[in-house]
């Protein structure tokens, strides 16, 4: 696929994952989607495999954190790849307690579909912000 063509199916990746549309986020990904959230001690850290591990850990997140984008992200690709950066600010749920978060998804996209996903997020500010008093 052309690069323009990876990058659209990125930005319409993120919107379905923004509109929480599972049907059109599943109809994006492949089968075997492979979404790795790197950290330890907050709720959406580790690999993700699969359909129905992607949904869990979007569920998950709409239940946990509550996040906004104050910004739009930046898409810079090369092939099959393409990186997204952003920030993101908000608060996880279960504490009241804020972060702010600055990321770089790195995204593979293979026959029209995003077939992996690794997070390189601010796992420190996510940690603190899900720590219990």
């Amino acid at each position: 696929m052309r690069i323009e063509e990876n990058v659209q199916i990125v930005k319409d990746f993120f919107a379905a994952m923004g509109a929480y549309n599972k049907q059109d986020l599943l109809a994006l990904v492949a089968e075997d989607i492979e979404w790795i959230i790197p950290g330890e001690d907050w709720p959406l850290a580790g690999t993700h495999r699969g359909h129905g591990e992607l949904t869990a850990v979007l569920q998950k997140a709409s239940e946990e954190v509550e996040m906004t984008y104050p910004e739009p992200p930046e898409f810079v690709a090369q092939g099959d790849r393409v990186l997204v950066v952003g920030v993101a600010t908000g608060k996880i749920k279960a504490t009241s307690k804020p972060f702010k978060d600055n990321w770089v998804f790195d995204i593979t996209v293979r026959n029209g579909k995003v077939t992996n996903i690794r997070e390189y997020i601010d796992t420190q500010a996510l940690a603190r912000a899900s720590k219990m008093p």
